[in-house]
This record gives C-alpha cells, sequence and structure tokens, in this order.
C-alpha cells in the first residue's frame, strides 16, 4: 500500500469499527480522569494544599490507571496484527492475552531504550561530549524506529523473542522505507501535540471534561497511529 492508501485507511478505520472505539473511548475517558485528577492530586499533596485527599485514593487512581492504560496497548498490538494481515474488521477481546502482550511490550520498550543509553554512555567516557550527544541522539532514533518495528514483531507472532530481535527489527526499517515510517511518526506527534493543547486549555476550566476530551482523542488517535503502523509493516 502507498502512503495516501496507508493513511486514509487508517483515519477511517477507528468509524468502522464504531463499537471497538466506543468501548475504548469509555476506557479511554476513564483512564483520562483517573490518571489526571491523580496527577492533580499528588502536585497539591506536595505543595501541601490538598491534605483532605486520602493517599489511598491516589494510590487506587494510579492502579485503575495502570492497568486501563495496559488494557487498551495490549488492543492495540492485536490493532496492528490485524492491520498487517489487512483486516478491515476490529479484534476480539481477550484480556488475559493482551494483558499479556501489554506487558511484553513494556519488556521491549525497555530493552531498547536500554541498548542506545548503554551506548552512549561507553562513548562518552571516550569521545568528546558534543560528539557523543549527537551519537546519543542518532541511535536513540534509529532505536526508536527499532522499537517500532518491534512492536509489529509482536504483534504479528505474539512473541517476545522475536521482538527482541534487534538487528531484525532494525532491517525491518529498511524494507519498508525510512522516510515512511519517519512521516507516520511525525504525523502521530502532531496530532497528539494539538491534542494535548486543545485538552489542556479546557483542563484550565475544568479538568474532569478536558479528561473526557483527552480521552476521547488519545483513543482515536491511537486506533489512528496502530492501524497505519501495521498497514506499514504489511508491506514487509
Amino acid at each position: 500500500m502507498d502512503m495516501g492508501d496507508i493513511l486514509s485507511n487508517s483515519l477511517l478505520y477507528p468509524l468502522q469499527n464504531i463499537k471497538a472505539l466506543v468501548i475504548f473511548i469509555v476506557l479511554g475517558v476513564i483512564a483520562g480522569i483517573s490518571g489526571g485528577t491523580t496527577a492533580i492530586d499528588f502536585i497539591l499533596d506536595f505543595l501541601g494544599v490538598n491534605n483532605i485527599i486520602a493517599n489511598e485514593a491516589d494510590i487506587l487512581g494510579i492502579l485503575l490507571f495502570l492497568i486501563l492504560s495496559l488494557l487498551i496497548v495490549g488492543y492495540m498490538i492485536d490493532v496492528v496484527k490485524w492491520s498487517i494481515y489487512r483486516r478491515s474488521d476490529s479484534p476480539g477481546i481477550d484480556i488475559r492475552r493482551q494483558f499479556s502482550n501489554a506487558l511484553k511490550l513494556v519488556v521491549v520498550e525497555i530493552v531498547y531504550l536500554f541498548v542506545p543509553f548503554v551506548i552512549f554512555l561507553i562513548l562518552s567516557i571516550f569521545l568528546a561530549r558534543w560528539i557523543s550527544a549527537i551519537i546519543g541522539i542518532v541511535l536513540f532514533i534509529i532505536f526508536a524506529l527499532a522499537e517500532l518495528m518491534a512492536r509489529c514483531r509482536l504483534a504479528k507472532n505474539d512473541s517476545l523473542r522475536e521482538a527482541l530481535a534487534i538487528n531484525e527489527a532494525m532491517a525491518d526499517i529498511f524494507k519498508i522505507g525510512l522516510i515512511k515510517i519517519i512521516f507516520t511518526v511525525v504525523l502521530a506527534f502532531v496530532m497528539g501535540s494539538v491534542l494535548f493543547v486543545v485538552s489542556d486549555s479546557i483542563s484550565d476550566y475544568n479538568y474532569i471534561i478536558g479528561g473526557f476530551v483527552l480521552g476521547v482523542l488519545s483513543v482515536y488517535i491511537i486506533f489512528f497511529y496502530n492501524r497505519a503502523t501495521g498497514l506499514l509493516y504489511s508491506n514487509v
């Protein structure tokens, strides 16, 4: 598929699967409100302003936010899987497997962040600071793109081992096309930035409504991004 087909398909995909979109919008709204209000409570507690709020409530808010976030992430891995095979329907909900895949993805992200960080630290010992900084930035960009490919490998195979095959993940970047991947990532970043500006502006007036808007728009963009990622990988 060319980029035009991928982007148009990805933008329409959430609207063609309204049931799944609504379910995860509800989850996203709850996660957005619980995460947002808990963060505000922590800040107020730290400033000594919000002593009325119980710490137990904050902990429950964090747990709820983490659980719902992992469920959404696990489902989106399946959205990538469906998209790799160019299916137009939405995945079913399989909480156990999808939660497991979400945890696997956490491991993948840690590894793909840890490796360039270690390399950067080693280089900084032997090279000038500005040279090691430039190399470090390049490494982090490369590994971020490789992590995206690792996510697709995890989605396709449900295998942590496949996802951690760093050399093969990097090879996938060039099979798909570096420019296509960067374009998709930048587009999602721009959309996400607009989303957070809008929700933050609304939160200045009412953080519950801001959390609601954040939840709705976040889930739509997440659907779009994972659909586009899977369709890109379908060209491998």
